[in-house]
């Protein structure tokens, strides 16, 4: 099978469900209606809300949703062949992630810029609110850790990656300060500048590498464990305009920017796939994923295709900064179908290498050699880049590597690969930690809602000092388990957590659609995705316990599974309240016309 014939496939089929799908919602199910004042311009307080320019917003939503999940999933899953997670993507973007995407932002924009948390009180009931607190509290901090802990994988002993995403944070100091103080409204100028300077961080990190100054961002593990916290209760805590915003939007140059090249290079090169359709470990057993293809391939490719973790941004900083309700489409639809894209070409990268290579990445060398499979071209690029690639689980480096052998066969990139892929590697962090930020900051918004209701005076009275409280604990909580953990344990719990969030999220759409439409049928776009997703993610979680976890027998095995049944149960918990709520909007629908 040929890349090229993928990618024209999966893009005909976005383009196709923007035009039509997301026209469908908006026009008969949401009903977008740009006089309706935004909460962005209703609470404008230049710390969370504020009127943003729709492009400036699509890149920070973009960035802030693009975790790891749309890169490390697909290269993972790729175990099973490239079918299995193309189909998924394919299906669950355009019926499931994006459709979950636009409806909770909207929902959350028409509510003052209500939490999930509350918009599941709101629209559920009061008991419904406070477990989905608890449960996003539980998840996010799980999605955060197995965010963060890709990152910090990806800039293990790399000075050069390390120093390119330091210089994005002074990046976007300036273009806010540029954008908002010195210069109001020359956003593109801002936009220039920022750019400038992203791009000489890019273009200056690989000779200040090999200096004694390269040496100050030479960082390990238990060093980058701590400092990435610390950053994320940082951006946590100060004004959205200030750090948070322009940096997820700098940032969103550079992702779109290497994803085009990439699909450039697909274009030009077309290379075929080396890896079959579908592999003999779709049934069990394989070295990666343990699992059976369903309902692992799920869970594993998360943000690529359905995502919780979008409802929290979708509720979070989006619907704060909405200039007008005619963005909402472009913002929530578009842009997941724009992380389904990446989710494709990190699949293609992955499928371009030689099977025994991927798996001699991907998986420790003693399993490795007990597959009874051989490397080919595994020597030749790690002779290339200059790295040692065997052995190095986990999906960034496989993904570098075959985005490297993509680029490196444009005419005249032959002799790059190891510029490629550090290069690669370095996107990769990049596009990660824009999450790892905006994740903490809404954690911080749930956090706060409970201390508030917990005690609604205090919360009102000390409104710094509970966030610097909350934001310090969700820092604190995630930066724990990403010390502790690795990448075998960590990744199937965010799997787990994330899609057990979108579980949740579906089921406060419904009900929200429910409740402001006299159609009961426009339910379905949420519901049916809501029940495929809660068996998937069930299943895949009881699995994970008792496959994954307990037998460990280590704290921290017994620790991810007492977390991964809390959430299990929580998440059931909320279903039945949705359900009765459901039953009882539907009956409302029924008989409310007899009544009359």
């Amino acid at each position: 099978m040929h890349a090229l014939t993928l990618l024209i496939t999966a893009l005909l089929v976005f383009a196709l469900a923007y035009r039509f799908y997301s026209k469908f919602i908006i026009t008969k199910i949401l009903v977008l209606d740009n006089r309706n004042p935004t909460p962005a311009h209703v609470f404008k307080d230049g710390q969370d809300y504020h009127p943003t320019n729709r492009y400036v917003l699509f890149g920070h939503h973009f960035a802030a949703i693009s975790g790891a999940g749309p890169l490390v999933g697909p290269v993972l899953a790729a175990q099973f062949g490239f079918l299995p997670g193309y189909l998924w993507i394919l299906i669950g973007a355009v019926l499931g992630g994006a459709v979950h995407d636009i409806v909770i932002l909207f929902a959350s924009v028409r509510t003052k810029g209500l939490s999930l948390t509350r918009l599941a009180r709101k629209n559920i009931s009061k008991p419904a609110g406070v477990i989905t607190g608890f449960a996003i509290l539980f998840i996010i901090v799980t999605a955060l850790a197995g965010l963060a802990l890709v990152v910090v994988n990806a800039l293990n002993e790399s000075s050069w990656a390390t120093f390119t995403i330091a210089v994005t944070i002074p990046a976007a100091l300036f273009v806010a300060l540029y954008m908002y103080r010195l210069r109001p409204g020359k956003i593109l100028e801002a936009s220039l500048v920022g750019f400038a300077i992203v791009l000489a961080g890019v273009v200056l990190g690989e000779p200040l590498s090999k200096t004694a100054f390269g040496q100050y961002f030479l960082l390990s593990k238990p060093a980058l464990s701590i400092i990435l916290p610390i950053y994320g209760f940082i951006a946590s805590v100060l004004p959205v305009w200030l750090l948070l915003c322009p940096r997820d939007y700098l940032s969103s140059y550079m992702k779109i920017g290497t994803i085009v090249l990439l699909a450039v290079g697909i274009v030009v090169v077309d290379p075929v796939l080396k890896m079959p359709a579908v592999t003999k470990f779709i049934h069990g057993g394989g070295p990666i994923i343990p699992g059976k293809v369903w309902p692992f391939v799920c869970i594993t490719i998360a943000c690529g295709a359905i995502s919780g973790f979008h409802s929290l941004v979708a509720s979070g900083t989006t619907p704060k900064m909405i200039n007008k309700e005619s963005d909402i489409r472009m913002i929530g639809f578009g842009a997941m179908l724009i992380e389904a894209v990446v989710s494709i070409m990190a699949l293609i990268a992955a499928t371009v290498l030689l099977p025994g290579d991927y798996f001699a990445i991907n998986v420790p060398v003693d399993i490795f050699q007990k597959m009874g499979l051989g490397t080919t071209q595994l020597a030749e690029i790690e002779r290339m880049t200059g790295e040692v690639l065997a052995g190095r689980p986990g999906g960034a480096v496989s993904l570098a590597a075959g985005m490297s052998v993509i680029l490196s066969s444009i005419p005249g990139m032959r002799g790059l690969m190891g510029y490629w892929y550090h290069f690669a590697i370095m996107f990769e962090a990049l596009f990660i930690l824009t999450t790892v930020d905006t994740g903490t900051r809404v954690g911080r918004y749930i956090f706060q809602e409970l201390v508030r209701l917990g005690s609604p005076r205090w919360g009102q009275k000390h409104k710094i000092a509970t966030m610097i409280f909350t934001g310090g604990v969700i820092s604190l909580l995630w930066g724990y388990l990403v010390y502790n953990g690795d990448i075998s344990t960590i990744w199937p719990m965010f799997g787990v957590a994330n899609q057990l969030l979108a579980t949740l999220a579906l089921l406060v759409g419904t009900v929200y659609i429910l409740k402001h439409t006299k159609k009961w049928y426009y339910g379905l776009t949420t519901f049916l995705p809501a029940i495929f997703m809660l068996v998937t993610t069930v299943v895949a979680g009881a699995l994970n316990i008792t496959g994954n976890y307990l037998p460990k027998h280590t704290f921290q095995g017994n620790l991810n599974a007492a977390l991964s049944a809390i959430m299990i149960i929580l998440v059931l918990m909320i279903f039945v309240e949705s359900v009765k709520k459901i039953y009882r909007t539907r009956k409302d629908h029924f008989f409310r016309p007899h009544h009359r």
